[in-house]
């Protein structure tokens, strides 16, 4: 497909989106920037969270997986769903109890300011990392067909995406990013479909029977019982899953904040029900297109795609989906592959920034106890900066990822969210109050113990792997941590 077609493809797509932005903008407060009014029609958040969830990273790194993981990942994907029922059926009372637009607001008033400081800090790193790696993998995909044969360096790639992000996001916020996270995972899921549906036709196969011969293929195993030292176990995978679910869903600003937004707490708890349910749907629909990418490879003997990695080409999985699309399928798939990638990425992107924003203005810098309620001109500045930030994040990790970047994000999040976990669920099921000097103290210390504890597993506990559960093993070092604190008060709650 030749590059201008593609980008004609992106300029008609963020045309759709600025459309969006200037119709939900129109009478748009700085309130609305953050909560959306409390208007957010559930049905429209639980849809568009899914390609807020998925990502840029599933659409590609999950297919790619499959060579090695095989159909492992719905082990986690199966603890997803136990993570979000506690989301539904905990969290999201306490949040709508207390009228909260960042729910680390929640901290400050169980414990304190320095808990409200560091629980906030460890969200913005977490987020900056996440959104970054997410924004990778596009812009590796995007140089690669587009920008590098017109010799376009890829940083100029990178402020450019940001740079259209912060143009639709900058006035609406999060009133505009539910909107327009509905269209984008409308066209992430229609690319989903369409690829299965090329790849089978070039078989002669039905969607039906493509669906079938993924699923009793050599990549189909999802369960893994064998080797309960091993990372695949299904103990681990579940275990993991729910607290990755719970972690960057139920203490993330950026996936709470649209939940924040519907009218209700009965309605926030309809969209996450029916949003657990999709997802399960998706992601094995993703695993399918894997297992089919992969058939599709071996039958036309397909060479896997390298990248280079600090000057050395290695094998990428996450470029056979772009790879196969792109020059294989025909240019009716090129574009369909295009338009998925970028509303996967985007999806995902423009929260972030929205969430990063709202976090830092309300959280550090308190501009809701301003006098002035919301000034725009302190939000206008953040949200500025963290898309510079963003932008030499991604620059960092296109120069230094080397590994499949849905799996690397999972394992930042195991020593990010660890101390968060810990926070929340100290301050709901106790009436502690440890002295909020030490806290941060603590929060601290859990991630450099389980780090610890990850790279010498194996002469510690018998040649034991942690796998994600090591996330919990994180909050739990952070629990017992705050229980060991010299008592300030009895909390409230």
């Amino acid at each position: 497909m030749a590059p201008s077609t593609i980008i004609s493809i992106l300029i008609s797509y963020f045309g759709i989106l600025f459309l969006i932005s200037y119709l939900t903008g129109k009478n748009a407060s700085e309130e609305s920037f953050y909560t959306g009014n409390k208007q957010s029609p559930w049905y429209l958040v639980a849809f568009g969270m899914i390609g807020a969830s998925l990502s840029g990273i599933t659409f590609i790194s999950i297919p790619g997986t499959v060579e090695g993981s095989q159909f492992g990942y719905m082990q986690m994907v199966g603890g997803y769903l136990a993570g979000y029922l506690i989301i539904a059926l905990v969290l999201m009372p306490l949040y709508y109890k207390l009228q909260l637009s960042s729910i680390y607001s929640y901290l400050e008033t169980r414990f304190g300011r320095n808990t409200q400081l560091i629980g906030a800090g460890f969200f913005l790193i977490s987020r900056i990392i996440g959104a970054s790696l997410r924004m990778y993998l596009v812009v590796l995909v995007l140089q690669r067909f587009i920008f590098d044969p017109l010799n376009i360096h890829y940083s100029l790639t990178i402020f450019i995406s940001l740079a259209l992000i912060w143009s639709y996001t900058f006035k609406g916020g999060i009133k505009t990013i539910v909107w327009s996270d509905t269209l984008q995972t409308l066209f992430m899921l229609l690319s989903l479909i369409v690829a299965i549906v090329l790849i089978g036709n070039s078989f002669e196969w039905s969607f039906i029977e493509s669906i079938k011969t993924a699923s009793s293929s050599q990549y189909s195993q999802i369960f893994f019982f064998d080797d309960i030292l091993g990372k695949k176990h299904f103990l681990k995978q579940f275990i993991g899953g729910a607290a990755i679910a719970l972690a960057m869903t139920g203490l993330d600003q950026d996936m709470m904040q649209k939940n924040l937004s519907c009218k209700s707490l009965k309605d926030a708890q309809k969209n996450m029900l029916w949003f657990s349910i999709i997802l399960i749907v998706v992601n094995f629909l993703f695993l399918i297109l894997g297992a089919l990418m992969f058939i599709y490879k071996e039958a036309h003997n397909i060479p896997m795609p390298v990248k280079d990695v600090l000057g050395e080409l290695k094998p990428a999985s996450d470029l056979l989906f772009p790879t196969i699309a792109m020059n294989y399928l025909g240019p009716a798939c090129g574009a369909i592959f295009v338009v998925g990638l970028i509303a996967a990425a985007y999806s995902s992107a423009d929260s972030a920034l929205t969430s990063l924003t709202t976090s830092f203005s309300l959280d550090v810098l308190r501009i809701d106890k301003n006098k002035q309620r919301y000034p725009k001109h302190i939000r206008t500045i953040v949200h500025l900066g963290f898309s510079l930030i963003l932008f030499f994040t991604i620059l960092f990790f296109y120069k230094k990822n080397d590994s499949a970047a849905i799996f690397q994000l999972f394992t930042l999040a195991c020593y990010s969210y660890g101390p968060l976990i810990g926070l929340f669920f100290f301050g709901i099921f106790t009436d502690k109050k440890p002295k909020d000097i030490f806290i941060p103290i603590i929060c601290i210390i859990a991630p450099v113990l389980s780090f610890y504890l990850s790279e010498n597993s194996k002469a510690l506990l018998g040649g034991y792997q942690f796998g994600f559960e090591l996330l919990l093993i994180n909050g739990g070092i952070t629990y017992i941590g705050l229980a060991l604190l010299p008592k300030s008060e009895k909390s409230k709650f």
